[in-house]
């Protein structure tokens, strides 16, 4: 007690912190102190009531009457004792909602304040455990509270017990009166000194329905180094009283001073703002919403400074807070989303976006949490507001209406046009630091209204320019290339206009300055601009495009008059063969128009196309630029609606505009070239309309065909090369490319055909063209192809009877650079658009068409043929398990929901047999891998070697997601090339989870498609919407009929001229055998006017139309017949030529007789054709699809249990965590052998099965004789016969021992019996024969695969003395002498039948499909004789049998065959080249053979 005694008195802060003499001479009592809470409280104030010092800063107060916004000198601790005993009084009104009156007196002259609220008074009653009134313990004890239940939700601003002691403790006398109406009871207390002392309470009695609480307070001025209530303190605090209007709203009446304060609500309370902040008499829009009980939210505008009021239960959080955040991220992401959506180039920011918003927030808040005591900040979470306050989209739509948007545009263009002037140019005479280039020599002079820039596109073009610069002059003219396209600057990012060297180059090198308007082009480094591009609809586009730039930023730079011109190059040169005289031409139908009007003159002249500058020479530049007034248009502005084509052509703002802009193009429309003023109206309408049209083009295909110009080339390019054998596709893209006119690049071409190939699931339903190698897996959706030069690919059976090769003739073929290309479309049997889909984006219109069964497509023809209604159609995808179920049914399309398969196995394990269609498999696994736990990621991601280039921050995302428990405990995959099958491995309670949600939800196994977008070009040519695939289907029905009935006029036509033929044949040969006619030792010419006198019957042969010949094209072959010169009676010699084409062998009595059967059957086909209805030939087609079908479902359903049983396997062996390994099919067996023979790398290998030998130059060739055309028409019929079904014909060769042990020696292939087959080929092979029938190996596995096996079995060095060995390209495998020795015994062993003296081939039996497009396809056996010959002679003996010849020792070079043999031993690997097999004239390959 002593010690207590001693303690130094209570002093000031001020007097405390002054204490004298520092810490010299002082005592450890002295230095080291303990303090009571309320010493501690008097002595550190601003830990509890902020600063007591003056502080001076904007803020707004309440001042006659209105809300002013101006610089406040105060002191925060006074503030906030009188905040506290005002929120406290606002805070009775959640205990009591029936408080109505909050009275606020505040005395400034003697300096006192009173809070009175008629809200339920305090418990005027003795709290049992303090043994004190409950008044008393409240106002007078610190840490007393009834806000300590953080349990218990309360939306009051008390929390730690503070609050009205401070204002007591600061005070020098606080008085609390109360009337406690349940108890009937009055208190009243006063405290003075700092609450150093409190007077006993006065207990009273009043009535049970009086309830109030008053507090007057008498603020202690000294400890705020005040003399008195300063006029900025009491205006803030009359701002404070106006505060509490508006946050209680309208059920509470707030009055001042015995005076209302004029806000009823908190929109009037924000009103007072709004009016304050309004300048020159216009109101800033104030919009508000009151979300719900607990929220009130009003928006209106600040000028680049985020501002907000906002309160939380009645407190003042003037720094805001997370109740703040809340509600401005919900309208700042709005704005900011409407504004880059009106300006791509904005790229706004969400704190740029605050910053034009002023935000008034009033919420109340469960338990709410501050930054200190002062309650300047609310930190309380989102998700413990106990409330959501969700703004409504009307009212986020009215925000952005309000004007800040156009605020933010104006900011943004503002901040643009600020960085795009750093790249700006001047009008100086030189410009540095620009690659290529070449400057004119007065630009940027006092002379450089008089320059001209020219623009040329690429440097092929440049080069062409500085060419004609030559003859112009270097001082006005300068030479700038530009690379491709430029950027499309009006939907541009900033990013990409800053970032593009192409238009920064311009701007300096023209001296163009952002922003700037321009009258004249005296600021210019160049008065003129010439574009100089090629005159394709590419060269038209990038006119357009800079046309586009200049309009964008200096649209009245258009209006000088000669600023932008273009400089034109013929596109078509025609050059008279004779005099060599020179016509140019600007226009397709300009040249047109010539040609027609030159007619049997056309032939005299040669044309050549000029499709790129690059076409050009030196010398032709030079020409150009000395008649550069010729070759120059000016652009000329003429009105408004120029700048509206402009925009129509490059905004995106008229989408629907451009649509109406493209579907009115008529065919024919193009630029006059001769006009020498070119309105830039008339340039978009007529000339840039083309490209949009064939970029259209390029990217939607026809609703016919269902295909696109590319694919139809390529298409067009199989068929003309009868591409029956594999071909490389690096070799095949230079044909197409060649023969189709393809003026695009190899990539773009190798990936389409690519995508036509391809197989798996959620590509192709059937592929026309036939994938051989790698061309990509489900795995990653195409995307592992090999590239082109190492697979290969060719036609399958199934394209030829879809696109039949009778329909050909029927199409209208297209021709470019006078050359015959594709046809507008082809008209398969069934609409290929349904069967495979197709999606594309174009000029206005994008397009996606989901893939059918085309099955369900078949069956639906049909019905239409038997005039049944179609069923409709789903979507189908070859080989997928999954599920379509349609969820929105509209009149513009359906969609529906694709599902994969997940399948629960037990408790713990999901099983995942099927992906959505075009979710590709490596994608998925790294979706299930980021639910793994971290050590299945690394063990999958160790089997995957392409997983090992994984980046940094991929391995920071598992490291984040790692914090959250992973959902799956393992993963297993089995999952192949093209299926899949994945087991999860999970706990049952996340079993439970997945389930409560959905498994496929949960996995993310299901995808949306629709049929609302299928934009599609008719037959006519338009681009039109379908609905329904089964409109699709409809409109296909009707053309495709049609043309089956022009293909039964035109066979029968054919048919009655070929029957007429066969007539005069007969005729022909009874006369030269009865010595009527003839032949020998006559001149020709008499002979034809003896046919014609004779009443012969004249067929002339086809002859093209007469037009300018090509430069380059190629010259059709002609099949070496003679010219038919015009003899004096106008006789051809080629009218006859059927006649006197015919062998010499074929004129017999035999081969009469052969004529006349065939004349008769022939006749009978044309009765049975005539007779027959075009829906019966549809109908033959179908079938004979079904049939094709079935054998393509039948191979993939054996694959498909293939894998199956793989699987089963590798399960059963433990082996489930691996992947499945693969089965060769039996098929495979000798590609893999190919592939040990083939090394590593693909593109060296070339089949080795044995090649026919090298035959003798052939003499020219013969004019197809009777039977040659009679074999064509018949196979052309056979397609077509309505007695039975079309099959593929299986020809035998058969020998004298049984199938049987030919099949055993597939199946058990033994080094002996391949070495025979592969020797016996061999020697069975004459110099004579026109081996070209086409050998795979998926029609003769066996065969093949035996070939390569002895030769894998003997390979080694050939020994240098045999000489008999036919000599190859490529240095075959060597065989042992006594092997040799025994394959040759075999070979050339007797037959067992005695009475024939030639040996039999080796015993075997061969069965090969009949190909449908090369009509010598078959057992190259069967020609042997007829080979020999050199003529067809029907009573040769068949292949195989006892009286086929062998073939006589011939020298090793006359023995030389086409093989190609390679030795997997050997370390010497030759070029590329010397692997590849040579066309001859002679191969498979040979057009005019088919």
């Amino acid at each position: 007690m002593a010690a207590a005694a001693k303690k130094p008195p209570l002093k000031s802060s001020s007097s405390h912190n002054s204490v004298a003499g520092g810490g010299a001479g002082k005592t450890i009592e002295e230095m080291y102190q303990k303090k009571t809470q309320l010493e501690h409280i008097l002595l550190r104030p601003d830990t509890y009531i902020g600063s007591v010092e003056k502080h001076t800063q904007p803020l707004w107060v309440y001042d006659d009457g209105a809300m002013v916004h101006r610089p406040v000198t105060y002191v925060p601790g006074l503030y906030k004792i009188f905040d506290e005993i005002l929120v406290n009084a606002a805070d009775n009104k959640q205990r009591d909602p029936k408080m109505d009156s909050l009275r606020v007196f505040i005395d400034v002259e003697g300096c006192c304040v009173s809070v009175y609220n008629n809200g339920d008074g305090i418990p005027v009653e003795i709290h049992q455990a303090e043994g004190v009134y409950v008044p008393e313990m409240i106002f007078g004890h610190l840490l007393t509270s009834s806000n300590y239940n953080d349990n218990e939700q309360k939306t009051t601003g008390g929390r730690n017990g503070y609050g009205a002691k401070l204002t007591n403790i600061f005070s020098t006398e606080f008085t609390i009166e109360t009337a406690d109406g349940h108890r009937q009871k009055k208190y009243k207390q006063v405290f003075s000194e700092n609450m150093g002392k409190k007077s006993e309470p006065e207990i009273s009695k009043c009535k049970q329905s009086e309830n109030w609480t008053r507090v007057t307070f008498k603020p202690d001025l000294a400890k705020f180094n005040m003399a008195h209530l300063e006029d900025d303190v009491v205006a803030l605090m009359k701002k404070r009283v106006v505060d509490m209007a508006g946050t209680l709203g309208k059920t509470v009446k707030v009055e001042l001073n015995g005076q209302k304060v004029p806000a009823k609500s908190f929109l009037e309370y924000v009103n007072l703002y709004i009016d304050s902040a309004s300048k020159d008499g216009v109101k800033l829009p104030s919009i508000y919403q009151k979300v719900n009980d607990r929220w009130e939210v009003c928006v209106s505008l600040s000028e680049g400074q985020f501002q907000q009021v906002s309160f939380v239960n009645g407190i003042a959080t003037i720094r805001g807070g997370t109740h703040v955040d809340y509600v401005a991220n919900q309208i700042a992401t709005h704005v900011m989303a409407v504004v880059n959506k009106k300006n791509k180039q904005a790229n706004m920011k969400l704190h740029t976006v605050k910053g034009y918003l002023w935000v008034f927030v009033n919420a109340l808040i469960d338990n709410p949490a501050f930054d200190s005591q002062t309650k300047e900040t609310l930190t309380t979470r989102q998700g413990s507001f106990g409330s959501k306050c969700d703004l409504s989209d009307d009212f986020l739509k009215k925000v952005a209406d309000s004007g800040v948007v156009s605020n933010l545009l104006s900011w943004a263009d503002f901040k643009l046009s600020k960085e795009l002037k750093k790249t700006d140019g001047s009008k100086r005479s030189n410009v540095l630091g620009i690659p290529k280039l070449e400057d004119a020599n007065d630009a940027g002079g006092r002379d450089s209204d008089k320059c001209t820039l020219i623009l040329t596109e690429g440097d092929s073009a440049k080069a062409l320019a500085m060419a004609g610069r030559g003859i112009v002059g270097n001082d006005h003219y300068g030479v700038f290339p530009l690379r491709g396209k430029l950027l499309n600057v009006r939907e541009a990012t900033h990013k990409q206009m800053m970032e593009n060297a192409e238009i920064q180059n311009i701007k300096k090198i023209i001296g163009l300055q952002h922003g700037k308007e321009y009258n004249s082009t005296k600021d210019l480094r160049y008065g003129h601009l010439m574009i100089m591009t090629d005159q394709d609809h590419d060269g038209s586009h990038i006119k357009g495009l800079l046309i586009n730039f200049i309009h964008s930023s200096w649209p009245s730079l258009l209006k000088v008059p000669s600023f932008l011109v273009e400089f034109i190059t013929p596109i078509i040169k025609a050059t008279n063969k004779r005099s060599k005289s020179v016509i140019s031409f600007y226009s397709m139908p300009d040249y047109e128009a010539w040609k027609e009007r030159l007619g049997a003159n056309a032939s005299a002249w040669s044309i050549k196309y000029y499709k790129g500058l690059g076409t050009s020479t030196a010398d032709e530049g030079r020409e150009y630029f000395e008649k550069i007034a010729h070759h120059r248009k000016d652009f000329v502005w003429a009105d408004d609606k120029d700048g509206d084509a402009i925009e129509l052509a490059f905004s995106k703002k008229r989408i629907a505009d451009r649509k109406d802009w493209l579907s009115n193009y008529q065919p024919g429309t193009c630029l006059d070239q001769r006009e020498k003023r070119i309105k830039y109206s008339d340039f978009i309408n007529k000339e840039l309309i083309l490209f949009s049209m064939a970029d259209l083009e390029r990217s939607i295909p026809s609703m016919v065909d269902g295909l696109k110009p590319g694919q139809r080339k390529i298409l067009f390019s199989s068929f003309k090369r009868n591409l029956v054998k594999e071909i490389k596709v690096a070799q095949f893209i230079g044909y197409v490319s060649e023969h189709s006119a393809y003026h695009h690049g190899e990539q773009s071409l190798a990936s389409t055909i690519l995508g036509m190939a391809q197989d798996y699931v959620g590509s192709n339903n059937i592929s026309l063209l036939e994938p051989r190698g790698q061309f990509g897996t489900r795995n990653s959706g195409g995307k592992d192809a090999a590239s082109a030069r190492y697979i290969y690919t060719r036609l399958p059976s199934i394209t030829r009877i879809i696109f039949p090769k009778d329909d050909d003739v029927l199409l209208n073929y297209l021709n470019e650079d006078g050359q015959s290309i594709e046809p507008t479309w082809y008209m398969p049997i069934i609409p290929m658009v349904l069967v495979n889909g197709s999606e594309g984006i174009g000029t206005g219109w994008s397009t996606y068409t989901p893939n059918y069964n085309p099955r369900d497509i078949v069956a639906n023809l049909k019905r239409l043929l038997n005039d049944d209604p179609i069923v409709p159609m789903d979507p189908w995808y070859k080989g997928f398990k999954g599920s379509f179920e349609k969820t929105t049914t509209k009149a513009a399309g359906v969609t529906y929901t694709i599902s994969g398969i997940i399948e629960a196995a037990n408790d713990t394990k999901l099983i995942i047999s099927e992906l959505p269609v075009r979710r590709w498999t490596l994608d998925y696994k790294e979706f299930l891998l980021s639910m793994c736990p971290q050590s299945v990621k690394e063990k999958e991601k160790e089997k995957d070697k392409n997983k090992n280039k994984s980046k940094d921050k991929d391995k920071d995302k598992d490291k984040n997601k790692e914090k959250e428990p992973p959902f799956l405990e393992d993963l297993r995959s089995q999952c192949d090339d093209s299926s899949v099958y994945f087991e999860l491995t999970l706990s049952e309670k996340n079993m439970a989870i997945a389930m409560q949600e959905g498994l496929e939800k949960k996995f993310k196994l299901t995808n949306t498609m629709g049929t609302t977008n299928m934009h599609l070009f008719d037959s006519n040519g338009k681009i039109r919407k379908y609905d329904t695939p089964e409109e699709i289907l409809q409109e296909f029905f009707t053309l495709r009929l049609e043309f089956y009935g022009r293909r039964k006029i035109t066979m029968l036509k054919n048919m009655r001229v070929e029957l007429l033929k066969l007539e005069n044949r007969v005729r022909f040969i009874r006369s030269v055998i009865s010595g009527d006619i003839k032949v020998n030792n006559r001149k020709r010419a008499e002979l034809f006017l003896e046919l014609k006198e004779k009443n012969f019957d004249a067929f002339p042969k086809k002859k093209n139309k007469t037009e300018p010949v090509a430069v380059g094209a190629e010259e059709e072959d002609e099949e070496n017949e003679e010219s038919p010169a015009e003899d004096t009676d106008g006789v051809l010699g080629g009218d006859y030529e059927y006649l006197l084409s015919m062998a010499i062998g074929t004129l017999t009595l035999e081969k009469v007789k052969q004529l006349i059967a065939q004349k008769d059957n022939l006749v009978n086909e044309v009765e049975r054709l005539s007779k027959t209805d075009p829906k019966s030939l549809w109908v033959k087609d179908l079938d004979a699809l079904e049939k094709e079908l079935d054998v393509l479902d039948a191979e993939l359903k054996a694959a498909e249990e293939k894998r199956r049983l793989a699987r089963e396997k590798s399960t059963k062996d433990g082996k489930a965590s691996k992947a499945a390994p693969k089965r060769q099919p039996k098929k495979t067996a000798a590609k893999s052998q190919k592939a040990n023979l083939a090394g590593s790398d693909d593109e060296d290998y070339v089949a080795a099965i044995p090649k026919p030998a090298a035959q003798k130059k052939k003499p020219a060739k013969k004019v197809k004789d009777a039977e040659d055309e009679i074999l064509e028409l018949k196979d052309r019929l056979a397609a077509s016969n309505l007695d039975s079904s079309p099959e593929h014909i299986d020809m035998e060769t058969e020998t004298t021992e049984g199938p049987e042990k030919g099949k055993k020696g597939v199946d058990e292939p033994s080094n002996r019996g391949a070495a025979k087959k592969a020797m016996s080929s061999l020697a069975d092979w004459s110099d004579e024969e026109d081996l070209t029938a086409p050998i795979h190996e998926s029609e003769d596995e066996g065969f093949a695969m035996e070939e390569v096996q002895v030769e894998k079995k003997t390979r080694g060095r050939k020994p240098a003395a045999e000489k008999s060995k036919p000599a190859v390209r490529k240095r075959a495998p060597a065989q042992s002498k006594g092997m040799r020795q025994k394959v040759m015994e075999e070979i050339f062993k007797p037959t067992d039948d005695s009475t024939t003296s030639a040996p039999s081939p080796v015993k075997k039996v061969r069965k090969m499909r009949a190909s449908p497009f090369n009509k010598k396809s078959g057992s190259v056996f069967q020609r042997v004789a007829g080979a020999s010959t050199g003529t067809e002679d029907t009573d040769a003996p068949q292949s195989g049998s006892s009286a086929e010849p062998v073939a006589p020792r011939r020298t090793a070079r006359e023995r030389k065959a086409k093989a190609i043999y390679i030795d997997s031993a050997s370390d010497n690997d030759d070029s590329e080249d010397e692997d590849v097999q040579d066309l001859s004239d002679e191969s498979d390959f040979d057009e005019d053979e088919d």
